[in-house]
């Protein structure tokens, strides 16, 4: 295996040495009520000009929950953050950003098992916002999804909407972000959920807890972005760095470092808020033990590497049992396509103390973690970045749009989705007609084989039509989903997430699915929210739906 090389590996300011002790302080000796609170938060959305980080936005703690008292019966947990015109600066540019209160990644939402928690969201940008909430099981709350459009409106400039739902028998690490076009790209932060008061965790109790959240930037505004991506008819352009905790690194003069204390466990609670990319994230000399994944508990195993999707969350435990130095943590880019390459990754330094000099008085170098092979099947590879280039000026020869002078664009079942002027939820319960049909198909409309292929004439043989289609549900009926991901025109890993719902993925395997040799684990199967379909591979979920649902590719 070789080592990042063509990677930027950096520090990552998580928590500054100077500030780690108070926020450690603080969260230990947190009282947390018992499960079954209510919990309210003042999110507003604010436009953000980026020149420069203030020490209290490098780590993640810097936004804690305070505990007012009993209303009602029901302990009540209150925040309220002033809005600030944050600024900061990315890869020596200035640009203006939309945050969460001011903040880069957002706010992080803390709760227990069974609380309830009221998020008002006050949208103070020019541009239409709503926010999802990414692994929350919606019961008999799914008006507070989030997805544009689907059971919500936009939330409009000026106006308020407020997001309320229970974390029924949820615990672990979950991610919200923006749903709306792109904005998802600066504005995401991370949910943590803890156990009931005197419950334990079912392994040992780490030492402490980091959150680290994988991101992608563009120096372009990211609305606008999209826009001419839609426009052109192409592929979406690959991001300008890899970020962890809204840091790109070393290069662009942003480095920190986490501080371990040799011989101690510490929970690291890993979130990909990435729009498009799947990262692989790794420890110089360390190994892993996953003890969750989006946000439920898993069979602990031990690996020296991860896969994350898009919206995929995991929590690892890491044991500082390495000679004392400097350890680079790095994420990076995992492609299928022969000559890929991809922005700068990033990484942050976990730091052993206390710190030692060599014989000659230098500080120790860092150790670097190796990359997985670029073909390594036993994680999926989900990725899909074109590789950069210098491009020479000259007369434009020809226009380039899409294929066949069409446009890309993504479907099921030959269905590409075309987006209603309402949401589809309030359309369904208003009874209000004209706004979707209830004809989207069960099984593909024009069978091939998926894994080598389309048919000649590529792709008007698999032409998808357009429109706004849904299957309807029964009450209480339990649902066999099958993905087949089939790269007819681009050969693209697809993260799945099903909003509202978790499901067991009791099957997964390559090439055509065949239902009649399938092996399907019916035991002891991951309770997962989201999950990724390498190209030409089949993954099935199998789930119990209790209300009205909607799922979607979550890079659409």
């Amino acid at each position: 295996m070789g080592m990042y090389s063509s990677y930027l590996i950096l520090w990552l300011s998580l928590l500054m040495s100077c500030c780690a002790p108070l926020s450690l302080a603080i969260h230990q000796h947190k009282r947390w009520p018992i499960g079954g609170s209510t919990r309210f938060y003042d999110f507003k959305v604010s436009l953000s000009l980026s020149l420069s980080l203030s020490l209290s936005h490098l780590g993640m703690f810097s936004w804690l929950v305070k505990c007012e008292g009993f209303i009602n019966d029901e302990y009540i947990c209150v925040e309220n953050v002033k809005v600030q015109t944050l600024k900061v600066t990315k890869l020596c540019k200035t640009r203006d950003i939309v945050t969460i209160n001011g903040m880069y990644p957002g706010p992080v939402v803390y709760a227990q098992e069974d609380d309830r928690v009221i998020v008002k969201v006050t949208n103070e940008t020019p541009y239409n916002a709503t926010i999802h909430w990414h692994g929350v099981r919606q019961r008999l709350s799914c008006w507070s999804d989030g997805p544009s459009y689907i059971t919500q409106c936009p939330i409009q400039s000026g106006q308020t909407f407020t997001y309320e739902f229970t974390l029924f028998q949820q615990k672990g690490t979950l991610l919200w972000h923006a749903h709306v076009s792109w904005l998802r790209g600066t504005v995401y932060g991370a949910i943590v959920v803890y156990p009931k008061t005197g419950v334990p965790y079912p392994f040992p109790t780490p030492y402490e807890e980091h959150i680290l959240i994988l991101g992608e930037y563009w120096n372009k505004d990211v609305v606008q972005l999209e826009k001419q991506v839609l426009a052109s008819g192409g592929a979406a352009p690959p991001a300008d760095a890899f970020l962890i905790n809204g840091h790109p690194g070393p290069r662009y003069n942003c480095s920190a470092t986490i501080d371990v204390v040799p011989g101690k466990t510490y929970l690291l609670r890993l979130i990909n808020a990435a729009l498009n990319t799947e990262h692989f994230f790794s420890i110089a000399e360390h190994k892993m033990t996953v003890v969750e994944a989006d946000g439920e508990y898993t069979k602990p195993f031990a690996t020296d590497h991860l896969m994350l999707g898009p919206g995929q969350t995991t929590n690892v435990l890491v044991t500082a049992d390495r000679p004392v130095a400097k350890y680079e943590m790095a994420m990076g880019l995992h492609g299928r396509w022969r000559g890929l390459a991809g922005p700068p990754g990033a990484a942050p330094g976990l730091q052993q103390q206390p710190r030692r000099e060599d014989e000659h008085g230098r500080p120790p170098q860092p150790q670097r973690p190796r990359k997985p092979p670029p073909r390594d099947r036993r994680q999926p590879p989900l990725h899909r970045r074109p590789q950069r280039r210098q491009v020479r000026p000259g007369q434009a020869q020809q226009d380039v749009s899409g294929a066949n002078g069409g446009i890309f664009a993504a479907s099921m079942n030959n269905v590409s989705f075309v987006r209603p002027t309402i949401s589809l939820l309030q359309a369904y319960y208003s009874s209000i007609n004209g706004h979707y049909t209830e004809d989207f198909p069960g099984v593909p409309l024009r069978a091939y084989d998926f894994v080598h292929g389309a048919p000649n004439n590529i792709p008007n043989d698999t032409q998808s039509r357009n429109g706004t289609k849904v299957y309807v549900l029964d009450y209480g009926s339990r649902v066999q989903l099958v993905f087949q991901d089939t790269g007819t025109v681009t050969t693209e890993n697809h993260p799945i997430h099903l909003h509202g719902y978790s499901f067991y993925v009791v099957g997964y395997g390559t090439g055509n699915y065949n239902p009649s040799t399938a092996k399907l684990n019916l035991v002891d199967p991951p309770y997962m929210n989201t999950i990724g379909v390498p190209v030409g591979d089949g993954q099935q979920s199998d789930s119990s739906p209790t209300i009205q649902e909607f799922g979607s590719c979550i890079v659409t």
